[in-house]
C-alpha cells in the first residue's frame, strides 16, 4: 500500500491493450466520471487526466496527451461506443528483443525502464490499465520497478477485460457478457441459412482457444433469444420451427470430444431437420483432430520445432469437411462471431459492472491501494475490491459443471 493521495494532486493515465473487448470505451468514461467526481467533492486538491496512445507503444514512445477539462464531461458518450478511444497494440515489456525490432526501444535499453522513465517525466501518480491478466500483471511490475529502482510510487489499478472471462480470481471480466450476447445477435441472422439448401450444416466459430466460456454463454444467449422468437402457430412451414433454428451441439476445449460419436447423433438430427447448427469454440478438438489426422495417416502440419501449426490445424474448416460427411451434409457454411462481437459497445450489464468497478477503483487509488477491480471468485459475498496483482492471472477453464451449462446441454441432446 502506498501513501493516501486524499486531498492531494493527482496526475491519473491511462491506457488499454491487448484485443478489442465490449468494455474498453465505457471503462474510460466511467473512470474519468468517478475521479471528476472526487475532485468536485474535494476528495482530492486537483486532477490531470492523461492517455496514452496504443498501450505501452505509447508508452514506451512517449506517445500522450492530457484530456482538457471543458472536455471531461464531453467523455460520457463512451458508455456507447465500440472499440478504444485511444488504441490498443499488443507489446510486452518482458520481451525486450520485440520491444527494440519494432523501435519501442533502442538497442541495450530496458523496456521496463524506458516505461518508468516516461511515467516519472509525466509525474503520474495512478495508472489505469485496461486490458486482460497480462496487460494488469505488467503494470504492477512496472510499479514496483519503479519502487525498487527509482523510489517512486506509481499506484496502479486495473480493469479486467477479456470476453473468454479466464482470469482467476475473478468472477466476471469485463466485455464478456456484452460479447455473447452480440454473438447470439450474429447467429441469430445467420441461422436463416439453413433455410438456404437442404441439408445445411451451419458451424459457427467463437472466439475462444483455450477456454468454452464465450461459446457456451453465446448458444446459451441465443437460445434465451429463441424461446421469445414468435412462429407461425402451424406445420406448413417446415423450416419456421424453434427446434430447426435451435443449438444443436456446443464443442468446447473442456468437453472431451468424440467427432464419430457426435456426428452418429448429429446424423439423426439432419435426417429429422434438414439442418445441423453447431457451436464452436476456436481451439475445440485440436487434440482429437491431430489424432485423427495421425489414424487416415494424413500430414500433420508443424512448426521448425515439432510443434502443431495451430494456425493450420484450422478447426473450422475441418469440421467442414469431416463433419460434413458424418451427417451427409449438401452444403455446410463456417462463420465467425469473433470480431462482430469484440467490438460492440458494452451492454447494460457491462456497464452497470464498469460502473462499479470503476467507483471502487478510484476510491482504491485514493487510498493508495494497488490492485485489479473485480469480485474475488474465491471468496462468497465479496464485494468488488482492488485484488492482489500476485493472484491474477489467465488461463482459468470454463466450469461445465454449472447448472445453466448441464441443463442446456440436456436440451439440445448432448447429455
Amino acid at each position: 500500500m502506498s501513501e493516501s493521495l486524499a486531498g492531494k494532486q493527482v496526475n491519473v493515465a491511462m491506457m488499454t491493450a491487448g484485443g478489442l473487448a465490449p468494455c474498453l470505451s465505457a471503462s474510460i468514461a466511467q473512470l474519468i466520471h468517478h475521479w471528476v467526481a472526487a475532485y468536485k467533492a474535494k476528495e482530492i486538491s486537483g486532477l490531470t487526466i492523461r492517455f496514452y496512445n496504443a498501450g505501452y507503444k505509447g508508452l514506451l514512445t512517449g506517445d500522450s496527451f492530457v484530456l482538457d477539462e471543458a472536455d471531461w464531461d464531453a467523455c460520457d458518450a463512451l458508455n456507447f461506443l465500440g472499440g478504444s478511444p485511444i488504441g490498443n497494440s499488443r507489446v510486452k515489456l518482458t520481451n525486450e528483443k520485440d520491444c527494440i525490432k519494432r523501435g519501442y526501444c533502442k538497442d541495450g535499453e530496458s523496456p521496463s525502464e524506458v516505461a518508468a522513465q516516461q511515467l516519472l517525466k509525466d509525474n503520474v501518480s495512478v495508472l489505469h490499465t485496461i486490458g486482460g491478466d497480462d496487460t494488469n500483471t505488467q503494470a504492477a511490475h512496472l510499479s514496483q520497478y519503479i519502487l525498487e529502482k527509482h523510489g517512486g510510487k506509481v499506484i496502479v489499478v486495473g480493469m479486467p477485460k477479456t470476453i473468454d472471462n479466464d482470469v482467476y480470481p475473478i468472477k466476471q471480466t469485463f466485455g464478456a457478457k456484452t460479447a455473447a450476447c452480440e454473438g447470439a445477435k450474429f447467429f441469430a441472422n445467420v441461422v436463416n441459412e439453413s433455410t438456404a439448401n437442404p441439408r445445411m450444416l451451419v458451424l459457427h466459430e467463437v472466439m475462444g482457444r483455450d477456454s468454452g466460456y464465450l461459446t457456451s454463454a453465446t448458444a446459451f444467449e441465443y437460445r434465451q433469444f429463441l424461446k421469445q422468437q414468435k412462429f407461425p402457430a402451424t406445420s406448413s412451414f417446415p423450416f419456421c420451427s424453434r427446434a430447426v433454428r435451435d443449438v444443436h451441439a456446443i464443442w468446447i476445449p473442456e468437453l472431451n470430444f468424440d467427432l464419430p460419436a457426435e456426428g452418429a447423433r448429429l446424423k439423426k438430427v439432419m435426417d429429422e431437420y434438414g439442418c445441423v447448427n453447431v457451436f464452436f469454440g476456436e481451439g475445440t478438438g485440436v487434440k482429437e483432430i491431430v489424432k485423427d489426422m495421425e489414424a487416415n495417416g494424413e500430414e500433420v502440419p508443424r512448426d521448425a520445432f515439432g510443434h502443431v501449426s495451430l494456425a493450420k490445424i484450422n478447426p473450422g474448416a475441418y469440421f467442414s469437411t469431416h463433419l460434413a460427411k458424418l451427417v451427409a451434409a449438401e452444403k455446410t457454411i463456417v462463420q465467425k462471431s469473433g470480431y462482430f462481437a469484440r467490438s460492440a459497445a458494452a451492454n447494460e450489464f457491462d456497464r452497470d459492472l464498469i460502473d462499479r468497478c470503476a467507483k471502487e477503483g478510484v476510491k482504491s487509488a485514493i487510498a493508495g491501494v494497488s490492485g485489479c477491480m473485480g469480485e474475488d471468485e474465491d471468496m462468497e459475498n465479496t464485494p468488488i475490491r482492488a485484488l492482489e496483482f500476485e493472484r491474477v492471472k489467465g488461463g482459468k477453464p470454463f466450469d461445465v459443471a454449472q447448472p445453466w451449462f448441464q441443463e442446456m446441454l440436456k436440451e439440445i441432446g448432448q447429455a
